[in-house]
């Protein structure tokens, strides 16, 4: 098995809440988006250093401004597939991925070049890692905790348009599908609406003079 997207691990859970074994989701580093799914015996406790993945990093000139999309566009160009290739978190100069343990080789005798800027590989990273993401802080008021209040808020849009979104299965909440638009928002959900973004709710309230809802949240960069 490679790494699950956020979306494939949050099923993933769900349908091992009915089995009794052990599991543990890891991708390399704490609070990891794309992770493998590990499943132990009884007598093994869960632990990360059983996951068959290595880290890699790629240094580059800073001049060269190197991002996300250049670092996986090269990835790709190799032939692998996606699932090989977990995080890729880029910082100045320096950039640390996470692949398949049985894919560090390849990776190491096949970079050179990420586009046309130059660079060098190594195994293993150091400490601290580069910055996973950057959030742009929101605030605002909204009328309830309803997901389509808070979609239509997060999207800039009328309430109406926000349920028209969620009907369309284009809102989903910890990284699952959500088609309620009454459902109730909680502090700390993470929603994602395609084409608009994803969004962590950090603060619920407190009401305003007029009744409304103070709210607090985070969009990914």
């Amino acid at each position: 098995m490679g790494f699950l997207d956020e979306s494939e691990a949050a099923y993933c859970q769900d349908l091992l809440k009915r089995e009794p074994a052990q599991t543990m989701f890891w991708g390399g580093y704490e609070e990891a988006q794309r992770v493998m799914a590990g499943f132990f015996p009884d007598y093994l406790s869960p632990s990360p250093e059983v996951f068959p993945l290595a880290a890699l990093t790629i240094a580059s000139r800073p001049e060269d401004r190197l991002g996300h999309r250049d670092f996986l566009g090269s990835f790709m160009s190799l032939g692998v597939e996606r699932q090989v290739i977990g995080d890729i978190l880029t910082g100045e100069g320096r950039c640390v991925v996470f692949v398949r343990e049985e894919m560090a080789r390849y990776f190491l005798d096949n970079i050179r070049k990420i586009g046309r800027a130059g660079v060098k590989i190594t195994e293993g990273f150091s400490e601290p890692l580069p910055v996973a993401r950057e959030f742009k802080e929101l605030r605002g008021v909204i009328a309830s905790q309803r997901l389509d209040c808070v979609a239509a808020f997060l999207c800039h849009t009328s309430r109406g348009k926000a349920a028209g979104l969620i009907s369309a299965g284009l809102v989903a909440v910890n990284h699952r599908e959500a088609l309620n638009g009454s459902g109730k928002i909680e502090e700390g959900d993470t929603v994602s609406v395609r084409g608009h973004g994803k969004f962590i709710i950090d603060e619920l309230g407190p009401l305003t003079s007029k009744g409304r809802l103070n709210v607090k949240c985070r969009k990914y960069q």
